[in-house]
């Protein structure tokens, strides 16, 4: 009687490592990594949003200024991830206009906890005592909780807390013959963005106002 061999298959299973999570990513098919534009229906449209890596040049319309609000989204949106931002204009101070990002809106778990909140509070104080008693802030609960894609309140700024740190440079393109200066600062930016073990820890976000319109 011979001897019971074992099968062998020459087809192995191709299963890939498993990939460490990035704040403000999300993984799609086939390897493929986004960040949000900002803008939630857009995000859905594109199928996740903006590809890793992808350059996106959006046609400017001075009767429609809609590529405004991507670009205030976009910015905004890495801003309140804690991702490196990069922003070149053609304005003499381009951190002025760091002061007309939106802010984002509170989630909707927020909002249920907060109502959550004032209807135990109305429980077990009096209305008419209410006034001696000092309303705690809630600003612990809100924005705790991170998100891909925010929606935001374009009525309401950027709250200051946001824009300080050093995740956030600015560059002017006024008075430089050329883009040398612009493509040597957004090299030194890539260089400097944070990374773990050798991979991306954050993903940074160059954003370009009026590239080459003329001024």
């Amino acid at each position: 009687m011979g001897a019971n061999r074992h099968r062998t298959s020459s087809f192995s299973r191709n299963i890939a490592a498993p990939v460490a999570p990035i704040s403000g990513v999300k993984h799609g098919l086939n390897g493929a990594m986004f960040v949000s534009s900002g803008i939630c229906d857009l995000d859905r449209i594109l199928g996740g949003g903006f590809s890793m890596g992808s350059l996106v040049l959006v046609m400017e319309d001075l009767e429609a200024p809609h590529h405004m609000l991507l670009l205030r989204n976009f910015m905004s949106q890495g801003i309140v991830l804690k991702q490196p931002l990069l922003y070149a204009s053609p304005e003499r101070d381009p951190r002025v206009f760091l002061g007309t990002l939106p802010s984002p809106m509170p989630s909707k778990d927020d909002k249920s906890l907060e109502r959550d909140v004032e209807q135990d509070k109305g429980l077990r104080i009096a209305w008419q005592y209410k006034k001696y008693f000092g309303e705690q802030s809630s600003d612990g609960q809100q924005g705790g909780r991170d998100e891909y894609c925010n929606d935001f309140d374009l009525r309401k700024p950027l709250e200051r807390h946001f824009l300080t740190g050093p995740h956030i440079g600015c560059f002017s393109l006024q008075g430089f013959p050329n883009l040398d200066p612009l493509r040597q600062t957004c090299s030194k930016f890539f260089a400097q963005v944070p990374r773990y073990d050798g991979n991306m820890a954050y993903p940074g976000r160059i954003a370009i106002q009026s590239l080459c319109a003329p001024q």
